[in-house]
């Protein structure tokens, strides 16, 4: 029952007030928010010139980038993805056996050696596996240098390629953003 008298009370508050000619302001609606501009969503900024209104202007930037977008054929809503080079690593040391092989070839020369020498074969074998697991140890590291540098290479290649072909997405955006301002310019508009 109590809403009743409110709302009763509201319409004849209302009433009375249009009686009076007082009548209460109509809300005005809020301007319209300002669309984006293209042209500055692609890092240019177009002033026009000629005084084009905010609607001719979105008319226009629309135009220019589907222009700009066709001639380039490069996106902005949806550019390539950027090229990352893809490490290479050199394997894992292997065990090859080499200063085992070196060890037993140095003891076989060094015992001959040694024999010849100064009747000391056992010596000559001591000598000459010591000697043989070092050859054999320098040949590892060789072999594990040569790993090392075509993993560099590869690396080094890898990286060229990528840089190469972010360069292109590069020039393409550039090629767009060219085209875009020189339409814009065609319409009317100074272009920063």
């Amino acid at each position: 029952m109590h809403t009743r008298k409110v709302i009763a009370m509201a319409i004849c508050a209302a009433m009375s007030l249009q009686a009076f000619g007082q009548t209460t302001p109509a809300p005005t609606a809020a301007p319209p928010a300002p669309q984006p501009m293209l042209a500055a969503s692609v890092g240019l900024q177009a002033y026009p010139s000629k005084g084009q209104d905010t609607k001719q202007q979105n008319i226009d930037e629309g135009e220019c980038y589907a222009w700009a977008k066709q001639n380039s054929g490069y996106d902005p809503a949806s550019p390539p993805p950027a090229a990352v080079a893809q490490k290479v690593e050199a394997p894992p040391p292997q065990a090859t056996g080499a200063r085992a092989r070196g060890a037993v070839r140095g003891a076989a020369a060094g015992a001959v050696v040694g024999e010849i020498a100064d009747n000391d074969a056992g010596k000559g074998a001591e000598y000459g596996a010591a000697a043989g697991v070092i050859a054999g140890g320098s040949r590892n590291r060789q072999a594990r240098r040569q790993q090392e540098a075509q993993a560099d290479a590869a690396n080094q290649q890898a990286q060229q390629q990528a840089d190469q072909h972010n360069a292109q997405i590069a020039q393409q955006q550039q090629n767009f953003k060219n085209g875009m301002k020189a339409c814009l310019e065609g319409k009317g508009y100074t272009v920063k």
